[in-house]
């Protein structure tokens, strides 16, 4: 623990989260507040940017007696290169998550794997035209070779082109024409990022930014989009259906497993393994009343989506669940999984599973899943659950009680399916000013944060302002709990949003899956400007992510950005060590390509800045601001 003692009301909006808080005290876990805490203060030269330690030189720490590395690059270039390789880490986790997927269609298609299938094979095959490829005559698994084949070459170089670029405006394709910015694929921009960045290679901080938003644009426009098509095709595209958040899912008296993590690969057979009438009975057995499945996370929003497992808790949230004391297993995949929940779940009975290579924990029991073991590892995994069950320890039982109803699903599809199959009634809803614009509210926690505090009040003042809200990721958790994500919830809405979904029985949030799943607002951009034949830029539309603190989530806030959608962060990347990128990143981009990022921590400051620019927009097509 800190030296100072934390004060558990400052720290999140939440009674679940601060009922856990005071137990991880009295039970002595450390959590990540208290570890911000011991690092506290930063580092002035790492959140400025003005620290460089690519080449063994140095590292060189950018200051007015020092303004030049020893390769004698200046504060703009260093700013410039660190930001690159931030956000490329980000464009890589999701599409890495994107080549998964491929790979697992490819195994389908290939017939190698038994334990996976096509789950929607009418957006298969409406996919497989969409990109080029006949199905005419031709057999399921016959297509989904081909399209296996034509998802992997957005990763390649020989291409120059990505699948889905026909879905960008014309004029959106022309502008990124002209700043040479085109995604050509994924693994080509990521590798020449890493090219650019290195010792001696790109020294003009504009045209290192202008790469890094290529970079991004393929994550959005290829491997986060190919991970959400792929991922319907073989789990089934999400649909409107109920489901519970908080840690009020963890049930007293059965096995609990959380999945964490990003990948659906895993989860989906946990989940068919824990419905098993065999590990039921194990279950029972041991003394439980069954099995409780629960999600953590995008996993968690993943299989909230399509099954409507309930969802535990975001980000911030996951260390708090095992000191609940219940939790038997944490099964995770990859991203945004802390470290510590191998220290917290060893001062309990909790145990740790990781499934993927590529993200292996220390002191965390590895169970390998592959696309030809995926079933088997899934009832092992299950069984190492139930068999710790006996190892709980009930005195330090304390679930926080109430979970909160919610409505999840909504894909593109499903809005389309409750729109009557057209867009047209969101656009006269919007040319009539009944929902003035709408606004993506995506990703993160950060314990500099209150938590959830900037999430939830930023998404109540939109809607109170007639903006419909999407939401995706963590904020996805932080909305739920609010009671945000249901119909009834347009009590809290402006009239015109209030008319609108009512009519259609929604909510004035509507959520719309995971982090990859930011692809389907990017589609839905697309969608509406192709209808209007508009600029993405010209429509009343933003993005926000008041709590981020990710790669991706920076990658995310460039590629809506480079796609024209302006963007607001609670805080900024660590560029403030250069006035030339802040700017170009604050107001330059604007003018350069029709959006451009905000950054203000208030999120009641933050909502009157959107509102302005959706003002703004509206006007500018000839509609009542």
């Amino acid at each position: 623990m800190g030296e100072k003692k934390l004060n558990i009301e400052e720290l999140s909006i939440w009674d679940d989260a601060k009922q856990m808080l005071r137990k991880a005290e009295r039970d002595g876990i450390e959590t990540a507040w208290d570890r911000l805490q011991q690092q506290s203060p930063h580092c002035k030269f790492g959140e400025s940017g003005v620290c460089c330690r690519i080449c063994t030189m140095g590292p060189c720490r950018i200051s007015k007696k020092a303004p030049r590395g020893v390769c004698g690059a200046d504060a703009d270039v260093i700013v410039a290169r660190n930001f690159g390789r931030f956000v490329t880490g980000g464009a890589a986790g999701h599409s890495d998550h994107g080549r998964d997927c491929i790979e697992a269609l490819h195994a389908v298609a290939h017939g190698e794997t038994e334990d996976y299938s096509i789950k929607d094979e009418a957006k298969l095959l409406r996919i497989a035209e969409e990109v080029g490829i006949s199905t005419k005559g031709r057999e399921p698994l016959d297509v989904a070779k081909d399209l296996a084949a034509e998802f992997f070459e957005n990763y390649g170089t020989t291409k120059n082109e990505l699948s889905f670029i026909g879905r960008v405006p014309e004029k959106r394709r022309e502008l990124w024409a002209n700043l040479g910015i085109t995604p050509r694929g994924m693994d080509r921009e990521i590798a020449e990022m890493m090219h650019r960045t290195h010792m001696g290679c790109d020294n003009d901080a504009a045209n290192t930014m202008l790469h890094a938003a290529r970079t991004c644009l393929a994550d959005g426009w290829a491997g986060s989009m190919i991970a959400t098509e792929v991922s319907d095709i073989l789990f089934g595209t999400p649909s409107p259906r109920k489901a519970q958040v908080n840690l009020g899912v963890l049930k007293e008296d059965q096995v609990n497993i959380l999945v964490h993590g990003h990948n659906p690969i895993v989860s989906e057979k946990i989940l068919e393994a824990v419905n098993e009438p065999e590990m039921i009975a194990l279950a029972r057995e041991k003394g439980a009343a069954g099995i409780n499945l629960a999600g953590l996370c995008c996993t968690g929003n993943e299989l909230m989506m399509r099954n409507g497992i309930p969802m535990a808790g975001n980000h911030l949230m996951t260390e708090l669940a095992i000191v609940t004391g219940a939790v038997e297993l944490i099964i995770v995949d990859y991203q945004c999984i802390m470290p510590s929940l191998v220290q917290v779940g060893s001062c309990y009975h909790t145990r740790m599973v990781t499934t993927a290579d590529k993200a292996r924990f220390t002191g965390a029991e590895h169970v390998k899943f592959q696309m030809d073991n995926g079933m088997e590892q899934a009832r092992k995994v299950v069984r190492m659950a139930i068999d710790r069950y006996d190892l709980r320890d009930q005195a330090r039982v304390e679930i926080p009680q109430g979970p909160v109803d919610i409505v999840t699903g909504f894909s593109n599809e499903a809005i389309l399916q409750a729109l009557g199959g057209s867009l047209t009634p969101l656009i006269e809803a919007i040319k009539a000013g009944k929902v003035r614009g709408v606004v993506g509210i995506v990703g993160c926690n950060n314990p500099k944060y209150k938590h959830d505090y900037c999430n939830v009040n930023l998404t109540r003042e939109l809607i109170k302002k007639d903006i419909l809200v999407i939401v995706t990721g963590c904020v996805t958790t932080a909305a739920g709990k609010a009671g945000l994500l249901v119909p009834e919830a347009i009590d809290q809405a402006g009239p015109g949003l209030q008319e609108i979904c009512g009519a259609l029985g929604i909510p004035p949030v509507i959520h719309m899956g995971s982090c990859v799943d930011n692809a389907r607002i990017l589609q839905l951009c697309a969608m509406l400007a192709n209808e209007l034949g508009v600029d993405i830029s010209d429509l009343p539309v933003a993005a926000s992510s008041p709590e981020w603190y990710s790669e991706k989530a920076a990658a995310i806030g460039t590629y809506a950005v480079a796609s024209g959608i302006y963007t607001h962060l609670g805080h900024p990347p660590n560029i403030t060590g250069s006035e030339l990128v802040t700017n170009l990143v604050l107001s330059g981009l604007d003018d350069l390509i029709g959006a451009c990022f905000v950054v203000e921590q208030d999120p009641f400051k933050a909502a009157n800045l959107i509102d302005e620019r959706i003002k703004s927009k509206r006007t500018a097509l000839g509609l009542a601001a």
